[in-house]
């Protein structure tokens, strides 16, 4: 019997030392953010929100990790597809996503969500000095990287070669190259040009513009004027002088906003606390980019942003005072 008892006491003993450990191990929960190539502003975006996330884990339970993806058009519909919790999108990814429209016809995302909007996002033109390109219409005969398939950049190029009148045809060759690759192509004079839509300064501008005296391009025209004018989420941008070393004139283009959407599906909970350690943050997160140092939050809470606000983070806006 009293070898028994002691089974039993041991037993006990066990199951007591264990039981703590379930309830902890549940505490643990996730959140991506989908971004895009490891080298861009998507990604230091990303990893700055989960960075502000994490620093507060003890409390609220939830690790945040960073995903890098094809981008935009990417990141929404793997959103809308339950695999990311998050997403950095272009402000008219999220506008065509929301009427399904350009790389989303006939396929709306009803549940897509805004969360916030980021830094401007100019789309970039940057060519090989040797390849004597001054502007668009001397891209006739080379070779151009438009931007990978689910990239918000190729959204953006499809955009501009409908409104331009440009052809694939008109050029010696494409390329669907990820915005870590185009860079090294250009300087290696595999490609003459590439397209980028992306918030400044970015390494991926600034590695071939050193490596090999590549050029920023102007992005001009009559055309171009007609396109911002017809769509909301486009406005004209201005990279200015010495953004960049090599850099020495202003560059004139246009471009959108960088945003976060998420699902309606997201509890109101996760997206209070993601909006929350962003804006409760917000001076040390425009410290962690020099694309993010002109953020404003009056703005951030409504520029760009399409889709509806989801409930959580209008919550955290309404507390603050910002909204109604």
């Amino acid at each position: 019997m009293k070898k028994l008892t002691a089974y039993l006491g041991a037993v006990a003993a066990a199951v007591t030392l264990m039981a703590p450990a379930t309830p902890v191990m549940a505490q643990q929960k996730f959140m991506t953010i989908g971004t895009g190539g490891v080298t861009g502003v998507y990604y230091a975006a990303g990893g700055a929100v989960c960075r502000l996330v994490n620093k507060d884990r003890s409390k609220h339970g939830y690790r945040c990790t960073v995903e890098s993806t094809g981008g935009s058009v990417a990141n929404i519909n793997t959103i809308n597809g339950g695999d990311l919790d998050f997403g950095v999108a272009q402000s008219d990814a999220q506008f065509n996503a929301t009427k399904g429209l350009k790389a989303f016809d006939g396929k709306a995302v009803p549940d897509l969500r805004s969360v916030l909007s980021l830094h401007p996002e100019p789309l970039t033109l940057v060519a090989r000095k040797e390849a004597n390109i001054k502007g668009l219409a001397d891209l006739k005969g080379k070779r151009v990287a438009i931007g990978n398939p689910g990239s918000g950049t190729r959204s953006s190029v499809d955009e501009l070669m409908g409104a331009t009148g440009m052809k694939a045809s008109d050029f010696a060759a494409v390329s669907e190259l990820k915005p870590d690759e185009h860079g090294a192509a250009l300087c290696d004079n595999k490609i003459d040009a590439f397209f980028y839509v992306v918030g400044h300064p970015s390494a991926n501008i600034q590695d071939p513009l050193t490596t090999c005296g590549a050029q920023l391009v102007n992005i001009t025209g009559a055309a171009v004027d007609k396109l911002v004018a017809a769509n909301s989420y486009y406005s004209d941008a201005r990279i200015p002088a010495k953004t960049y070393p090599s850099q020495a004139a202003e560059l004139d283009t246009y471009g959108v906003l960088a945003t976060i959407v998420t699902s309606a599906k997201k509890s109101d909970d996760e997206v209070y606390l993601f909006t929350k350690a962003v804006f409760d943050n917000i001076e040390d997160f425009k410290k962690l980019h020099p694309a993010f140092a002109g953020l404003q939050p009056e703005k951030m809470i409504k520029a760009g942003l399409s889709a509806p606000l989801h409930p959580g983070a209008v919550k955290y806006y309404k507390e603050k005072g910002w909204m109604k």
